[in-house]
């Protein structure tokens, strides 16, 4: 009997004793599949669930990083209770549909999204986007690291001490941790994105006004127009902080090293709809927070980070900015921890070296240095004075944006590969949706690429 045959068939009754020796991806393996083969209580549908879940929760959990959570608060600050909270709910189904592509791709195929680029159209494309990828990921993690550094001011802890910490953190948990403990590590990290839902619940917002948003009668009228460049400036950062090209890679690759088989689709869609959930309920109550009480502050578009958590402590209180600063410094450590594992999976599949978090640092120093090396860097730069922090948020948040048509590109086109998929190939509404997808990415750049360069020629 092979390997693949004795993992797809029901667990043995000596599980344990048949499991030493056997690398964790099997070992993993084997437990969901004496989860699935016994008793049908619910207990036992409990623990397969909770099993199956991961990938889907951290790549949507994690989007919500630190940079999104200052986007999100300048939105609410610049436009306050407007049309940019219903825009949420499209832009989760947006993230879902994108996201899912890569759960068939990763469980039909067993391979990253890398290796697939790489392998499918050459090295060219495939050093394309893995540079496109690199470049981004590490401006990424810069605003992980200024979540960490604000977040410490507010607790009195100088930064020079919380950002170490906070990089050996991250790098630890993917060097010496295996995949299932790495994965719930991050789940556990990952759980407390969701403080900013009861924040915005307990500042006792207008819910009315909230309400009205859906309809729009509390107004969606946008100050000084839909083509002006604050706001599609805004409009480009929160499509950003929603689909970015990490996400493509993570999610692929996640699926692949925790060992999911086309059997497992649809518990992956259910882990990213939950995901999805998670993500539009904790970028609405942050938007709603804002709008309610940072809305007509000066520069409202370009508060920073530091301007955002003090501005909530002086609208509601001590406790209320400690709950946001907490909440600011779990999505910087969340987010660089899928940011770093992204980039470890790309570039060791890019090499074709061992690339799993199961894998020892002795076994494969090229998958885990250049990921551990991309966030040193990051983390670097935020040790230094005078950082345009506020810039650099939006900045990183519009890249991704540019960069999303060209990623959802290679997507499409392997999803659309019968070769590879067979009949878990893109349907045509897939692919129309798809394409629509990249068309109002493409729209949105253009648009606002003009308003910057031509002020009034829109």
């Amino acid at each position: 009997m092979t390997v693949e045959t004795e993992v797809f068939s029901p667990a043995p009754a000596s599980f344990d004793t048949y499991a030493e020796g056997l690398d964790d991806r099997i070992r993993d393996r084997l437990r969901i599949e004496r989860l699935r083969s016994g008793k049908r209580s619910l207990m036992n549908r409990l623990a397969l669930g909770l099993a199956l879940v991961g990938p889907g929760l951290l790549v949507m959990l994690g989007d919500n990083d630190a940079g999104g959570v200052i986007t999100y608060a300048q939105t609410g600050a610049t436009y306050g209770l407007s049309l940019f909270i219903p825009l949420m709910i499209p832009l989760g189904f947006i993230a879902y549909l994108v996201q899912e592509m890569t759960i068939r791709l990763g469980a039909v195929t067993r391979r990253g999204h890398a290796e697939m680029i790489w392998k499918r159209y050459g090295k060219f494309w495939g050093a394309f986007s893995l540079i496109d990828l690199v470049a981004a990921n590490i401006l990424t993690l810069m605003t992980e690291f200024i979540g960490v550094r604000v977040a410490s001011e507010v607790f009195h802890v100088p930064y020079v001490m919380t950002i170490p910490l906070a990089f050996m953190l991250v790098t630890g948990v993917l060097v010496f941790l295996n995949y299932f403990a790495w994965e719930r590590v991050s789940l556990f990290i990952a759980a407390f994105n969701l403080i900013f839902v009861p924040l915005a619940l307990f500042s006792h917002p207008d819910w009315s006004a909230v309400a009205g948003t859906f309809t729009g009668a509390s107004g969606w009228a946008v100050p000084g127009g839909v083509f002006s460049a604050s706001f599609l400036i805004l409009v480009s950062a929160n499509i950003g902080t929603t689909i970015a090209p990490w996400q493509l890679f993570f999610q692929q690759s996640c699926i692949v090293d925790k060992g999911l088989l086309v059997k497992d689709i649809k518990a992956s869609r259910r882990d990213l709809m939950l995901g999805v959930i998670g993500m539009v309920l904790v970028a609405t109550a942050i938007i709603i927070l804002a709008g309610q009480y940072l809305h007509g502050l000066p520069n409202a578009s370009s508060l920073d980070d530091d301007a955002v958590v003090s501005s909530i402590g002086a609208k509601l209180g001590q406790a209320a900015m400690i709950v946001f600063a907490l909440g600011l410094l779990e999505a910087g450590l969340i987010a660089a921890i899928v940011v770093t594992a992204s980039t470890a999976w790309a570039i060791g599949e890019a090499l074709d070296v061992p690339r799993s978090v199961n894998v020892s640092p002795r076994r494969s120093l090229y998958f885990y240095a250049p990921a551990v090396l991309g966030t040193a860097v990051a983390a670097g730069t935020l040790m230094l004075p005078n950082v345009p922090v506020g810039f650099l948020n939006l900045t990183v948040q519009v890249i991704a944006t540019v960069f999303m048509p060209a990623a959802m590109l290679f997507l499409l086109m392997l999803l659309n590969d019968r070769e590879l998929l067979g009949s878990h190939v893109n349907s045509p509404l897939r692919n129309a949706l798809s394409v629509g997808v990249m068309v109002m990415l493409i729209v949105c750049n253009a648009l606002y690429g003009i308003s910057t360069v031509f002020p009034n020629a829109l």
